[in-house]
């Protein structure tokens, strides 16, 4: 107890039980409003203050670095997958689609008005896929020795249809037969016995649709030139001739699905891809141990935090007999800690599915990249939090954090109102508009208006079969427009611009005062204002006083 009183003002020692009481209390103020100003100080600022480095400044700087290289390299491997992808997709409807002229027609690849352009197509896919590692140019192949096509045609069950007096009797109930053709069946004669059965015998006024669909492989040997092991694709191609509406017009969809496949005993002779290969995965294996150690120092921050948290609320209801608002708890949880370690957990999945992919173990390009892409967009934002310790730099910060509860009350009110066009412009323009064909694309076309996109087309695209239609058409459209660009769009647009408003008033005349401000406004630690005559960090440097006059931010 006795150095405890050491400290007193004046050298006196208490007289009382309550002055020992109200000495250890003013003591555990000091030293807790002492931690409180190191807490929020800024990186430099704790460097000046106790010659603290800033571990997690420099290896979030170190992280940006490594994890964008690491997108890059990403990027450029899986911008080889695509490409891969869409050039066997095009290639396939040249090789089985009879008469494609290399244009998709809507959303289907081409069409046919004819019975014998719909036998001729038929049998077109199936003589090509008989002569396919004779005609096609790329590394395809067969699935295996039992693959081959599989044609099923689904038709109504039983019909009749008199052309005397053009009536028509049918059952509505379908069926559904297939026929399977291997390619070593198709090579030999026996085959002429499949393709002249009754199976290709079609009823077209009962006919609903013929669905080929076969299993093809092939290799990326494009990787080798990156310097990269290829990869194997498993293709599976589904041809589909749609005659649901029975308008005389049969429209033809080729759908290719691509699997990444692990090759299979491949053998890759030269020295240079596997030393490629060892390379970026020993980088691979850096980027994780960053993250790591990033996701280390931001949790042990956080923990921190919240026992800091804790002494605070206790000793302001000991102190002040009242708890603290739930506005100065928050300022003590770090939300750019928080997005860190998300950013570091998606980080090192996604290096370690790269990885994997890169030893071709694994082919999952898709969680890859949605994990690699996600992370370094957290990071790259997490860029503002350094910049909002300056106050040039914090206002967008700011008036985000101000703006962001009104603007989310505001959307919900204007999502009804856009709701409701949607619908309406779906169920009354579907039929005469293509944009309007279904909710999705209605839903794209009017975000598409608010923003000024393609007006005219719009406007000009709609069919005038119908005179009524085509009027309320016109009604839609004018007061869509002029509710959301004029009104709407506009006090959006008026809230964020009032809390930047507020934010700038702010800057110039003050924040408001919370109770931890005002725990901490006359604590002036002498300890940390001292000049400092050598500092390794030029982001260190003494700032001016007015700097260091800002509001909180976590």
């Amino acid at each position: 107890m006795e150095i405890s009183l050491k400290y007193l003002p004046g050298g006196r020692a208490p007289a009382s039980g309550n002055m020992m009481a109200q000495s250890d209390l003013d003591l555990k103020e000091a030293a807790l409003k002492e931690d409180l100003k190191f807490y929020f100080m800024n990186p430099c600022e704790k460097y000046r203050a106790r010659r603290q480095i800033p571990w997690k400044l420099a290896l979030q700087i170190l992280k940006i670095l490594m994890v964008t290289t690491q997108l890059i390299f990403f990027g450029l491997s899986n911008q080889l997958v695509v490409s891969f992808k869409e050039e066997n997709t095009i290639a396939f409807k040249h090789l089985f689609l009879k008469g494609y002229t290399g244009v998709d027609e809507d959303d289907y690849s081409c069409s046919i008005y004819t019975q014998q352009d719909a036998y001729d197509s038929i049998f077109y896919v199936i003589n090509q896929y008989k002569q396919l590692k004779n005609i096609s140019l790329g590394t395809l192949g067969y699935e295996h020795e039992g693959s081959g096509l599989k044609i099923c045609k689904q038709q109504y069950r039983k019909g009749t249809m008199p052309p005397s007096n053009g009536t028509l009797n049918i059952d509505v109930s379908t069926e559904t037969e297939c026929i399977f053709l291997k390619p070593q069946e198709l090579a030999a004669k026996r085959a002429e016995l499949k393709l002249n059965s009754s199976f290709f015998n079609l009823e077209f006024y009962r006919l609903i649709q013929v669905e080929i669909s076969f299993k093809l492989k092939g290799i990326a040997l494009q990787t080798i030139h990156a310097r990269e092991l290829p990869d194997c694709y498993a293709f599976q191609n589904t041809i589909t001739f749609n005659n649901r509406a029975h308008s005389g017009k049969i429209k033809i969809y080729f759908d290719s699905d691509t699997d990444i496949q692990e090759c299979k005993d491949w053998h890759v002779f030269g020295s240079i891809l596997q030393k490629n290969t060892q390379y970026i995965l020993v980088f691979d294996g850096f980027v994780i141990l960053s993250c790591f150690a990033s996701l280390i120092l931001c949790t042990r921050s956080i923990v921190l935090a919240l026992r800091l948290q804790k002494r605070f609320v206790n000793f302001f209801l000991e102190k002040y007999k009242r708890h603290v608002c739930h506005a100065d708890r928050l300022e003590f949880i770090n939300g750019w800690y928080v997005l860190v370690i998300i950013s570091d957990v998606m980080t090192i999945i996604g290096s370690i599915l790269k990885m994997e992919i890169k030893a071709k173990n694994l082919t999952s390009y898709d969680v890859c990249s949605i994990l690699l892409g996600t992370s370094t967009l957290f990071v790259w934002v997490g860029v503002i939090r350094y910049l909002g310790y300056f106050q040039t730099y914090n206002v967008l910060i700011l008036t985000m954090q101000a703006s962001l509860p009104k603007v989310l009350r505001f959307c919900c009110c204007a999502g009804m109102i856009y709701l409701g066009y949607t619908f309406c412009g779906w169920i009354v323009l579907g039929p005469y508009h293509e944009k309007f064909e279904d909710l999705n694309t209605v839903a794209e076309c009017l975000f598409s208006l608010v923003n000024g996109d393609d007006m005219f087309a719009t406007f000009a695209q709609i069919q005038q079969k119908s005179t009524l239609v085509w009027v309320f058409s016109r009604l839609y459209l004018y007061s869509f427009i002029s509710l959301f660009i004029y009104m709407i769009l506009s006090l959006f647009i008026a809230l964020i611009t009032d809390s930047y408003d507020t934010i700038k008033k702010y800057q110039q005349s003050g924040f408001p005062v919370t109770d931890l401000h005002e725990f901490l406004k006359d604590h002036g630690s002498v300890a940390y204002r001292k000049e400092s005559t050598s500092l390794p960090f030029f982001c260190c440097c003494r700032r001016q006083q007015s700097d260091d006059n800002l509001i909180l931010i976590n």
